[in-house]
């Protein structure tokens, strides 16, 4: 079939070919100015790709005039030298890309273009793959049939004929390109995929591999089982269904991709879940006061999964009604408080998971009696306190540093009661009335403030409190530095 799909892609036949290919019009004076005209033309030209179905070999009632090897010699001068670097672009299944730089030599007259030739393997006659001379260095053949090998040449064409031709060192051979197979895992199944008992598992994985390679699954090491998952595969995936899962389904999945002895694993995760079982049993441990702390053991059946927590409630026995005190709550005792006094309170106990709470709870079989108690008050006697004390300092003053003409403060605090007398000084002699300090005494911190102070404001500061039940004192040293002079 392919042969024949060949032989209809030059349906033309080689006599129109070769006449065509013999006679190419030229379209310059002769000459060396032609020939520049020409070499100009075959630079400036850009490569391209002419899609060229395979020629079949001509019949035998056909002259093969297109054929570079039947022309008669023109004179060297006339024609072209052979291309150069004539190398192989790209091999598929179906097609090759060749390309080649221009000759040397364009010839007088000219380079009308390049003649691509095939010779298949155990043939002798070239076949032109292109009718007539196309002005580019690069060309595709398609169409052609696996396990094919052939010959490939190219001859640059000027207006007196082909010059000598550039051929393959090494012939073509066309078959199928082997790429590894590989498998790309959709993002949001790398990790646990968690569906519900119920619910229908669709599993979509792509692959990669060429040709068409096999693609099998197992379920923890062992083959699925055809009637609960079914599996379809493709070129490109392959497709793991269960229309219904339950809680066997859960486990591991290996996707294997095989392709003439290359092969690429995949593993997915899967967990199927349910609603977990109620807790197996609930007490009231003990009750005080307002209080009742209560104690219950885990569910038997956790629903394939980790529990969230636990959903605590309680009802009073006069309304009935459910209230929730904790949620997702993980220990399995707990403390109920503000119960209100004189009520009977029943509790229950609900398991959580990611499927959501349990269809029932564990109801406590008693109940909690909050009792009122008699309480009687027992007022102590009150010793009053006396908070009489002397003045002690609990922050000293501290030696201090300023600038002439900006002002600064000294601090300290005092603890004294009654409430002491403060007294500040420098260099032991009494300052109040000078109007260059400022004293303040507020919540037992004391505050001196010197206003635009000079060098002669240095000394030693003293702060004295006095009170009935005795006195104390600090000091500490402040040194005004003199302004630089320039």
């Amino acid at each position: 079939m392919a042969e024949k799909a060949l032989s209809e892609t030059i349906a033309s036949g080689p006599k129109e070919t070769a006449s065509e290919s013999a006679k190419v019009p030229a379209t310059g004076p002769s000459g060396e100015g032609a020939a520049s005209e020409s070499t100009g033309e075959g630079q400036a030209s850009e490569p391209q790709e002419p899609q060229a179905s395979v020629p079949t070999p001509p019949t035998a009632s056909a002259t093969p005039a297109a054929s570079i090897a039947t022309k008669p010699a023109p004179p060297s001068e006339d024609v072209p030298s052979s291309p150069q670097l004539l190398t192989i672009v790209d091999v598929s299944h179906n097609s090759v890309t060749v390309s080649w730089e221009p000759p040397e030599k364009l010839g007088r007259l000219g380079l009308q273009g390049y003649v691509l030739e095939l010779r298949r393997e155990g043939a002798s006659e070239w076949v032109p793959v292109n009718p007539r001379p196309m002005m580019v260095t690069q060309q595709t053949i398609r169409n052609l049939a696996l396990g094919e090998k052939f010959l490939l040449r190219v001859a640059a064409v000027s207006s007196a004929g082909a010059g000598p031709a550039a051929v393959l060192d090494q012939p073509v051979h066309i078959q199928e390109i082997i790429e590894a197979p590989k498998i790309r895992v959709p993002r949001h199944l790398r990790q646990t995929y968690i569906r519900r008992v119920g619910e229908s598992v669709n599993l979509q994985i792509p692959f990669q591999g060429k040709p068409k390679p096999q693609a099998s699954w197992t379920h923890n090491g062992q083959a699925l089982d055809s009637q609960r998952v079914s599996v379809r595969s493709g070129d490109q995936d392959s497709i793991l269904f269960i229309r219904s899962a339950q809680r066997s389904d859960s486990g591991s999945y290996e996707l294997t991709v095989r392709l003439e002895g290359l092969e690429a694993k995949a593993i997915i995760d899967i967990l199927v879940i349910e609603k977990p079982g109620p807790p197996k049993s609930i007490r009231i441990l003990d009750v005080w006061g307002c209080n009742a702390a209560l104690e219950w053991t885990p569910p038997q059946d956790t629903g394939n999964t980790e529990l969230l927590g636990y959903t605590v409630q309680k009802a009073d026995k006069k309304t009935g009604q459910w209230f929730t005190v904790l949620e997702r709550y993980h220990p399995t005792t707990c403390t109920i408080s503000d119960l209100i006094i004189g009520n009977s309170y029943s509790f229950r106990v609900f398991s959580e998971n990611l499927c959501g709470l349990s269809d029932s709870a564990t109801t406590t079989k008693e109940l909690a009696h909050i009792q009122k108690a008699d309480i009687a008050a027992k007022p102590k006697g009150f010793i009053e306190r006396d908070f009489s004390e002397a003045p002690s300092f609990t922050q000293p003053l501290a030696d201090h540093t300023s600038t002439p003409g900006y002002s600064t403060q000294l601090f300290c605090s005092v603890r004294a009661s009654p409430k002491p007398k403060i007294i500040w000084m420098k260099n032991n002699m009494d300052i109040k009335g000078d109007p260059k300090y400022r004293a303040l005494s507020e919540q037992g911190v004391c505050t001196l403030e010197i206003r635009k102070p000079s060098p002669f404001d240095s000394g030693v500061y003293t702060c004295k409190a006095i009170n009935v039940l005795g006195e104390a004192s600090v000091d500490c040293r402040l040194e005004v530095k003199a302004s630089a002079t320039h």
